[in-house]
């Protein structure tokens, strides 16, 4: 088992990680089929989307409240730029600036996502695309301390459509390997909530739960890769698609134009 660690982001140098870097590969492979001109993402984190976007454009802004590599790699590549900040609102972008917004497991952490919406309807161009993506509250397995909300299909096509009048709702989806870990993942969850006999992971303030949340979050993705390597190691973004949304899908993903 490898060092425990704190803090929801994903990465791909985490092997116990992988199941869920690859749910967000793939988000990337597909925006990269469509992003181009200047492109906005809003909540980079630790960067690994950057190869998929940024030889995409003809520029690249990456924004987020901490400091990434990105804010080192942009000075060996003038097609690149690094804000840093906390959102909403868009500092530093300017109304009908960029072709293309794409946020990434970012608007479940934001309190006034319709403020967040409106803001990214303010930079984008217009006939601009906003592109992202969030958890289908129907797949989550326990609650996440960290999430403000998540959101079902029909309060996710709602929540846009207060901003956006033209919208596309579809939704990630895993194949049979992943679906084969997301329910060992799901017995294993159900082994360590049922010691949760008052149910204050629904209860408590997050700031409390989100130390334990990250122990036993880790401790269990461990867990699952120790049982299951080869399982764990064997997916790719491959083993993902996107397609019309369905309660079962894993992810909103959410193509808007403005």
């Amino acid at each position: 088992m490898g060092v425990l660690q704190t803090a929801e982001r994903s990465s791909n140098l985490d092997p116990s990680e992988n199941v869920v870097f690859q749910r967000h590969l793939i988000a990337y492979k597909e925006a990269a089929k469509l992003v181009g001109g200047i492109t906005l993402e809003v909540g980079c984190g630790e960067g690994y989307g950057i190869n998929e976007l940024a030889p995409k454009c003809t520029k690249y802004i990456a924004l987020d409240k901490f400091d990434t590599y990105i804010s080192t790699k942009n000075k060996l590549q003038n097609n690149i730029e690094f804000i840093q900040t906390e959102v909403p609102p868009l500092k530093g972008i300017a109304n009908n600036s960029v072709d293309y917004v794409v946020t990434f497991q970012v608007i479940e952490h934001i309190k006034d996502d319709n403020f967040f919406l409106s803001e990214i309807k303010r930079v984008l161009k217009p006939g601009g695309k906003l592109i992202m993506t969030t958890p289908n509250i129907l797949m989550t397995l326990t609650r996440s301390p960290w999430h403000i909300r998540e959101y079902n299909p029909k309060q996710m096509h709602e929540i846009v459509l207060n901003v956006f009048d033209n919208i596309e709702l579809k939704g990630v989806f895993g194949n049979a390997k992943v679906m084969e870990y997301y329910e060992k993942n799901k017995e294993s969850v159900s082994r360590i909530t049922k010691w949760d006999i008052f149910n204050m992971q629904h209860w408590m303030p997050r700031w409390i739960l989100r130390i334990p949340y990250d122990i036993l979050n880790r401790f269990n993705r461990h867990y699952l890769q120790d049982a299951n390597n080869q399982l764990v190691a064997s997916v790719t973004y491959k083993d993902y698609h996107i397609t019309k949304s369905a309660d079962n899908c894993l992810d909103h993903f959410v193509i808007a134009t403005k």
